[in-house]
């Protein structure tokens, strides 16, 4: 690498060159689409939401076996309280992104 800026030189181009391009876009049939069938699959899956409902219907399981063990305590402690609220707590997060989740891929369509 040059230290010095004496021995930088900038050499100015001696002509100028225009280039004239021409794109072809024109539509091509290049047949069927042998992922076509894949893609329908993938849309259907997205549109059924399929694995948010998964979560919530194992949140929902999950919440029902809390409050029957819960309920069943002779005398819950304070760190058994804490679990059933941390389960609640975290059901209304589930169900805050289940429900966003539909308006926000509606606005984009």
């Amino acid at each position: 690498m040059a230290d010095n800026k004496e021995d930088i030189r900038v050499v100015e181009p001696k002509q100028k060159i225009s280039v004239d391009l021409e794109v072809d876009t024109s539509i091509k049939d290049l047949g069927v689409n042998p992922y076509a069938k894949l893609i329908h699959l993938a849309r259907a899956v997205d549109s059924w939401r399929i694995f948010p409902r998964v979560f919530i219907s194992t949140y929902i399981y999950l919440l029902y076996k809390v409050v029957i063990w819960y309920m069943n305590l002779e005398g819950p402690t304070m760190e058994q309280s804490g679990l059933v609220s941390i389960v609640v707590g975290a059901g209304a997060a589930w169900f805050g992104l289940y429900t966003g989740s539909r308006a926000k891929s509606d606005s984009k369509k």
